[in-house]
């Protein structure tokens, strides 16, 4: 642009944008038709290299990030953790995603040249974008996917400490279903295909129901867990029961979960 130039703010759609949800956009200027954006499918994303997941056998937030790797079908190695007696190098947290750099070995620090994410949300949302299989293109459902997604990070999984580890009622943590269960629709899953909001709560409702409860794992008063397990297996929850079970009936959920190992370890 020629010094002095200033563009046209007007915005209009690029040609055959018809019919699209997201057209491209230009901005006219003195020197011509600038393009501003592009539809997200059109978008490359270049491969991250080796994938390295740092993971402990009882995390739920490990197995959200697991779960999303078997369905994208990625390929990927994985370090088991010991949060108890962790190598020194190591964080706080698990799951810890390493992206590129060679071949890592337990205890091993990645290497510098390697990327590494942490937090199970970020991580997902990474994912997507090297994955787009993870989430539909449709914006709709993707602001779906993201607001179910905020209700089980924010409500859900405090419901699900509190209750496990502080004594909380029974009401606060089935209301906490409840309210999960009245975002789902009437059939199939989050947002009907599966998606990584399905992966942002399904490990902790398994937990919940098919580990803690059953085994009493958890700060709990008498008769608590039977009570609450008698109330989730009730038919007030019959939707997000199948829904549970149509989420353990994956192929992804086959290879990530194991309630005898994670019961002994």
């Amino acid at each position: 642009m020629a010094a002095g130039d200033k563009p046209n703010r007007k915005l209009r759609a690029g040609p055959g944008s018809a019919g699209h949800t997201t057209p491209w956009l230009y901005a006219s200027c003195s020197a011509g038709i600038r393009r501003l954006r592009e539809p997200a499918r059109k978008w490359k994303v270049a491969t991250p290299g080796r994938l390295t997941l740092y993971n402990a056998v009882d995390s739920p937030y490990s197995h959200r990030v697991r779960l999303a790797l078997e369905e994208a079908g990625a390929k990927y190695d994985i370090i088991w953790i010991d949060l108890l007696n962790k190598p020194l190098w190591y964080g706080e947290k698990v799951p810890f995603l390493v992206c590129g750099g060679p071949a890592l070995h337990r205890d091993e620090a990645p290497s510098p040249e390697a990327k590494t994410i942490s937090e199970s949300l970020v991580i997902l949302e990474f994912l997507v974008d090297v994955f787009p299989n993870l989430l539909p293109e449709e914006p709709l459902l993707r602001a779906k996917a993201r607001f179910f997604i905020e209700t089980a990070d924010h409500k859900f999984t405090k419901a699900f400490f509190s209750f496990l580890f502080s004594r909380g009622s029974v009401d606060e943590m089935l209301i906490a279903v409840e309210e999960m269960q009245a975002l789902l629709p009437a059939a199939g899953f989050a947002i009907g295909q599966w998606s990584i909001a399905d992966a942002s709560f399904v490990p902790f409702l398994l937990h919940l129901d098919c580990h803690c409860l059953k085994n009493k794992i958890g700060v709990f008063a008498d008769g608590v867990p039977e009570k609450t397990l008698a109330a989730l297996h009730g038919p007030k929850f019959f939707r997000i029961r199948r829904y549970l079970e149509e989420n353990v009936a994956r192929e992804s959920m086959a290879r990530t979960w194991n309630e005898v190992s994670v019961l002994v370890l």
